[in-house]
């Protein structure tokens, strides 16, 4: 009785690939394993951004929670501040690396930052009642800013008018929203000074330097012009404290998640159609039991057809602004998603968390 020989096992098997082209340079080539019936498959994703990778984790520039991370206006660096009183820098491109630091330039938490529009200068507000100009050439402080009494939340920064000063606007505990003048010639004493009569959450600048928007504990969002120092508005829709205050890119829309889950779209426009102004209305970022003041922001590559809210589940929530639909969940950290931000050029998101990381997302382009 002749003995059967062994059949290969699936281990030993070989599968000869077929010979194709180099997947281009934009390309990612993912080969999947092949059995002993079928040959390898071999698909290629479309890379659509300067990325070195299609994700890019930023770690260990922070031991506390990040509070804010925004991309400089050329999109070739990022920002980030922590609760444990520094503020990081980083490359966006490769090798994505963490250039820079600014340790203890506050005496507590920094709760948010913005780059200056026109010099090597940056912003930050502080838990410790104080606001800090710091030079990113040099590493110094240019200037303190001293006025508030209670918590600053929020900074928000312009170029007023014609002349192109740069204005900023604090929000803070105290119940107050100031106006600053921004750069290292401006004064150290507040320029304008409004009372809102309840902790001020959020804030940001018109498109025209001269209204203001100020979310606050009351669940409204006061208006004021800075020509008459008076409200002159007053935006509702929302149930709960809105966390942030963010202007679309042409202007026309101001977004503001809130503590009651529940994001809305304003149209801002001087002849708008609709009465109460809520435009848009999404739903599918949770703000969790925290009370985090979670920061919302536009798409600008794409001219803002997608806006971008973190939430307490660990997760970032992109969404269509005309169909309102979820175009993204995108998980990855492992703490509260605090802060997002998307590049100028190009479609990149970038995302700050409890868990002390950054994350750099790869979007697909828009239709």
């Amino acid at each position: 009785m002749s003995k059967r020989p062994a059949s290969p096992s699936n281990s030993q098997a070989l599968a000869k690939r077929a010979r194709g082209t180099t997947p281009p340079s934009n390309q990612i080539a993912i080969s999947v394993p092949a059995n002993t019936r079928e040959q390898a498959l071999v698909r290629t994703v479309k890379r659509t951004s300067g990325l070195e990778s299609p994700i890019v984790a930023l770690n260990g520039g922070h031991t506390g929670e990040i509070l804010s991370a925004r991309f400089d206006p050329t999109g070739q660096n990022i920002a980030a501040c922590s609760t444990d009183c520094s503020v990081s820098l980083w490359r966006t491109y490769a090798p994505s690396n963490n250039y820079g630091q600014l340790p203890h330039i506050h005496k507590t938490a920094i709760t948010d930052l913005q780059w200056s529009l026109n010099s090597p200068i940056l912003y930050t507000a502080s838990a410790d009642k104080t606001i800090i100009m710091s030079d990113l050439t040099t590493g110094e402080r240019v200037k303190r800013l001293r006025g508030h009494g209670g918590i600053i939340n929020t900074i928000a920064r312009t170029a007023a008018g014609a002349s192109g000063i740069e204005l900023l606007a604090t929000a803070s505990d105290d119940g107050t929203v100031k106006i600053w003048e921004g750069g290292s010639e401006g004064t150290r004493y507040n320029v304008a000074d409004w009372s809102i009569g309840c902790p001020a959450t959020a804030v940001c600048w018109g498109p025209d330097g001269n209204s203001v928007y100020i979310g606050a504990l009351d669940n409204l969002i006061h208006v004021y012009d800075l020509r008459k120092g008076e409200q002159v508005a007053v935006l509702g829709g929302h149930t709960d404290t809105p966390t942030s205050l963010s202007l679309s890119p042409d202007g026309s829309y101001i977004l503001s998640p809130s503590l009651s889950s529940q994001t809305i779209i304003h149209d801002i426009r001087p002849f708008s159609p609709l009465p109460t102004r809520v435009f848009k209305v999404l739903q599918g970022a949770p703000a969790g039991f925290e009370n985090a003041l979670l920061r919302g922001a536009w798409s600008r590559s794409d001219g803002g057809s997608r806006v971008a809210v973190g939430g307490a589940d660990r997760t970032v929530t992109v969404w269509d602004v005309e169909t309102t639909k979820i175009q993204y969940k995108l998980p990855g950290h492992k703490g509260t998603v605090t802060c997002v931000d998307f590049h100028p050029k190009e479609p990149i998101i970038l995302t700050g968390s409890k868990d002390t990381t950054l994350l750099l997302g790869e979007l697909e382009e828009s239709a």
